[in-house]
């Protein structure tokens, strides 16, 4: 039998001990070795040094030791430098508003002093000697060291044990505790960082320039297969590093975002370099990119969260697109149309490709001008350079028809002023030679074997083509419903609703209230005719609460257009004539993207001749 509640006894307000409060803050502050780390080395890099080493004991609980060659500290001002609130980087609202600092509360060192043991030395350069401080007794004392300070923590949450049992293994915080440091590394290429655990040096990275500090924290595999990026975009700057498609990860681990200097975490860029990216990366696979964001400190707020470790933004939308732009930008062109120049410069001389202007016909997968997304429908599978359905010539010359072809299906004539493929190595993408399966076409090039995966190839021309004919279209045609789809709308799904039904509109989808809980769907986009309009829609408003409109509208709109594209591509199974292949890969050379369908799935792969010599053994 349960016991029945008693009435809680009341209890007085009244202030809170300052020993108290200081742990409540340190709990916002200090979590984990790696958050003394992190606190520890922004102070070192704002007192301008040059060389910092991080010493870890039992991956830093039991001692972390930050040395740094900085301004140091003068000796009236060390016992200020562990109280609460005091700090040199700020001293008005003002400068708090154009802080450019890494630290700037003033809590760190009381924060890491309220749950561990700390002593504090440094050495001013004026000073003729270095002054130690123990931050729990005050005892100063004079000291041994060069100019700089050093800060030693030892037995962290010795005063809290409850606290200390949530800490993991020594080798898991040590792993944390190396990458705060990689972080603060990759974005001051100019400092040169040292890590010590247990009397072992772990990591090491030598001051030098920005490329070959990414190479050293990132590592050489992460860097080869990465495009630089550097672009400014209104009040914005970006600069750094994205990864191609086939360098993306399981995991996010590998995303590195900084802002004035700053590793942050932000879910408004997150959002932006997924959506540049959601063209060519396949699933649930993570992009890879180091990524620094330079902007006036007026327009970004960094005293969001006491780790410093969030921000905000005075102009997201701005921020959103500039950050979009620049890494769609880096990602457009493909490896099909340049990685390969170089080689094809030093080959021989041959015949070269004639402009596509030169060339008579349409480019495959060209469209007319459209109006709607309705007409691409109509449209874009009769119009290519190439038919695909055409059957090679020698069906045509027996008078019967190929393998899977309809004797109704509309056909065109191939185009015969292809140009003669004499030197594969005028083309990235080679001459073609066979089709394999009814699903791959094989081309020779100067490096060795191309094999192309035709669908994805031709769909993501496709893709391409259709982007670029919607142009300004700013309707998707919609189709009424003849019985509207009701359901159970949140509040924040009502809010949506009413506050973006122009935007909704422009997606070809008409929401109505039905009551202040129910919402109801009375129009869907007209290229969609089998999608479960209670699901989009709820997406749709998902999204227009979370982002940008425009952006919504516009990935929307793409999604449709990836699904005619996908329908509108070439199936396998199709046979394909030595002009046709060679004109695919001849588009694939001028299309951005070309790398990966629109799903992200790879459109084509590159055997080398090493590679073919080291199947059959040649050289052995």
């Amino acid at each position: 039998m349960s016991a029945v509640p008693q009435a809680s006894t009341r209890r007085p307000i009244r202030d809170l001990p300052d020993e108290l409060i200081s742990q409540i803050a340190a709990g916002e502050v200090v979590e984990r070795p790696a958050s003394v780390v992190r606190e520890l080395l922004d102070n070192a890099l704002d007192a301008g040094c040059t060389q910092v080493a991080v010493r870890l004991a039992a991956g830093g609980v039991r001692q972390i030791v930050v040395e740094d060659d900085g301004c140091g500290i003068e000796r009236d001002e060390l016992a200020l430098a562990v109280r609460r609130h005091a700090t040199s980087k700020i001293t008005t609202l003002d400068e708090l508003e154009h802080v450019n600092t890494m630290g700037f509360r003033g809590e760190a060192l009381a924060a890491v002093a309220s749950v561990a043991t700390l002593t504090l030395t440094s050495r001013a350069a004026s000073a003729a000697h270095a002054w130690r401080l123990d931050a729990r007794s005050g005892e100063l004392q004079p000291a041994a060291r060069a100019v700089g300070t050093t800060v030693e923590v030892r037995e962290l949450f010795f005063n809290t044990p409850a606290r200390r049992k949530f800490l993991k293994t020594d080798a898991t915080e040590l792993g944390h505790a190396l990458e705060a440091v990689r972080r603060h590394a990759l974005a001051r290429a100019d400092v040169n960082f040292s890590v010590w655990h247990d009397g072992r040096q772990v990591a090491h990275w030598r001051a030098g320039t920005p490329a070959q500090r990414w190479r050293d924290v990132l590592g050489a595999e992460v860097v080869d297969a990465a495009l630089p990026l550097d672009e400014t975009h209104g009040n914005v700057r970006l600069h750094g590093l994205v990864g191609t498609p086939q360098a993306a990860r399981s995991r996010a681990d590998a995303q590195y975002l900084y802002v004035n200097g700053r590793f942050v975490r932000d879910r408004l860029v997150a959002h932006a370099v997924r959506s540049a990216y959601e063209d060519v990366l396949h699933g649930q696979r993570q992009p890879v990119y180091a990524l620094f964001i330079e902007i006036d400190p007026l327009r970004v707020d960094v005293n969001v969260h006491p780790t410093k470790i969030e921000v905000r933004f005075r102009d997201g939308r701005e921020v959103h697109q500039a950050v979009r732009h620049a890494v769609e930008n880096a990602l457009a062109p493909s490896r099909a149309g340049g990685s390969l120049a170089p080689a094809a410069a030093t080959a021989p001389p041959g015949p070269t490709p004639p402009p596509p202007a030169a060339r008579s016909g349409t480019p495959v997968g060209a469209l007319a001008p459209m109006q709607a997304p309705a007409q691409v429908s109509r449209t874009f599978g009769t119009q290519s350079r190439f038919d695909l359905r055409e059957p090679p010539p020698s069906w045509r010359a027996a008078g019967a028809r190929a393998p899977g072809f309809d004797a109704d299906t509309p056909r065109t004539e191939v185009a015969s002023d292809e140009p003669p493929y004499d030197n594969a190595a005028a083309w990235p993408l080679g001459r073609a030679l066979a089709q394999l399966g009814g699903a791959y076409v094989l081309a020779e090039n100067t490096h060795g074997l191309v094999i192309v995966d035709m669908h994805a190839a031709h769909e993501r021309i496709v893709y391409e083509r259709l982007k670029a004919s919607l142009g300004t279209a700013s309707l998707l045609e919609a189709q009424p419903l003849l019985i509207p789809a009701a359901f159970d709308a949140t509040p924040q799904e009502m809010a949506a609703a009413q506050a973006h039904s122009s935007t909704l509109v422009q997606l070809g989808l008409e929401l109505t209230p039905l009551s202040p809980r129910t919402l109801a769907v009375r129009s869907r986009p007209a290229a969609l005719p089998g999608a479960d309009v209670v699901e989009l829609a709820r997406s749709v408003l998902a999204d227009l609460s979370a982002y940008d409109a425009s952006s919504v509208v516009q990935r929307a709109q793409h999604d449709l257009l990836a699904t005619m594209a996908c329908h509108g591509a070439v199936r396998a199974h199709r046979s394909l004539t030595l002009p046709e292949m060679n004109a695919l890969l001849r588009e694939m050379e001028r299309t951005e993207r070309a790398d990966h369908c629109n799903h992200g799935r790879p459109t084509w792969r590159q055997i080398s001749l090493r590679e073919l010599d080291a199947l059959f053994l040649r050289g052995r």
